[in-house]
C-alpha cells in the first residue's frame, strides 16, 4: 500500500477541493502557453493539478472556468487552452493504464488464458483480476467464481473488474494474442495496475469499488481511494 505520508496532496485548481497527488491530473504549460495533459507528471516546468471527470471538464473549457484558473495558477497569459483537452486527458489515462498492464507483463506479474488464470485463482494466488469490456459473461462468472473459492469468499458476490478496453486494445497492450481475462500475481503489481485503471475509470465517469479490496485480502491500491469530487494545485 502506498504510504499517505508519501503521497502529498494537491489541490484543483477548478473545485478548490485538495486530494492525493496520485488520483489527480497534472496539465503542463508548454513554451507556448498551450496547455497539455502531463498524466504522468514529468513534463519540465509548472504544472496545475486536477480532480474532476470529464464533463467536469469540459463544462469549466465551455465556460472559461478552466482558462481563469489555469491564468492564475500560472500568473502568466494567453493561455491556450485546446478545444479537444479533454479527449487528450482520457487518451493519455488509457495510455497509461495500457502502459502500466505491458509493462507488469514484461515483468512477469501477469496471466493471461482462462485455464491458467482459474487454477491460480483457485489457489488464492490472484490479486486482481480483469476482465475485457467486451468478455464473455460465462467466462467472467466461472474465474470470478475461481477467485472467491481462492479467497475463501464464496457467497460474497465478491468479482474481477471488468476494464474499459477490449480484448484487441489488452492483446495489443500486453503483446499477447486474444488477451479477455487477465489476472494480476503480485501484490504491488496489482497496486499500480489499480491505480492507474482507477485514474482512468474515475475520468470517464467509471465509479469502480476497490477492485484491489475485492481480489485479495489486505490489499487496497490508493487508487480506490481518489477524490471524486476533485482536487490541483499549480507547482
Amino acid at each position: 500500500m502506498r504510504d499517505p505520508q508519501h503521497d502529498p496532496e494537491r489541490r484543483c485548481i477548478i473545485t478548490g477541493e485538495r486530494g492525493p497527488k496520485s488520483g489527480l491530473i497534472r496539465l503542463a504549460l508548454g513554451p507556448d502557453n498551450r496547455v497539455a495533459p502531463d498524466v504522468r507528471a514529468r513534463a519540465p516546468g509548472r504544472g496545475a493539478w486536477i480532480g474532476v471527470d470529464r464533463p467536469q471538464l469540459e463544462d469549466a473549457i465551455a465556460k472559461g472556468k478552466l482558462k481563469g484558473a489555469l491564468a492564475r495558477a500560472f500568473k502568466t497569459a494567453p493561455i491556450d487552452v485546446p478545444d479537444d483537452l479533454a479527449a487528450k486527458v482520457e487518451a493519455a489515462l488509457e495510455r497509461t493504464a495500457l502502459d502500466r498492464l505491458g509493462l507488469e507483463a514484461r515483468a512477469g506479474t501477469v496471466l493471461t488464458g482462462s485455464d491458467r488464470i482459474g487454477e491460480t485463482a483457485r489457489a488464492g494466488r490472484v490479486f486482481l483480476l480483469l476482465h475485457a469490456s467486451d468478455a464473455g459473461e460465462d467466462g467472467n462468472r466461472r474465474l470470478d467464481q475461481a477467485l472467491r473459492v481462492g479467497l475463501n469468499a464464496e457467497g460474497s458476490g465478491r468479482t474481477g473488474l471488468v476494464i474499459s478496453a477490449g480484448r484487441a486494445m489488452l492483446s495489443q497492450a500486453l503483446g499477447r494474442e486474444n488477451v479477455v481475462h487477465i489476472a494480476v500475481t503480485d501484490r504491488h503489481a496489482a497496486e499500480r495496475i489499480q491505480q492507474a485503471i482507477d485514474r482512468w475509470h474515475h475520468f470517464i465517469g467509471r465509479h469502480i469499488p476497490d477492485a484491489l479490496a475485492q481480489t485479495a485480502p489486505g490489499v487496497h491500491g490508493d487508487a480506490a481511494h481518489v477524490d471524486t469530487k476533485g482536487p490541483g494545485l499549480s507547482e
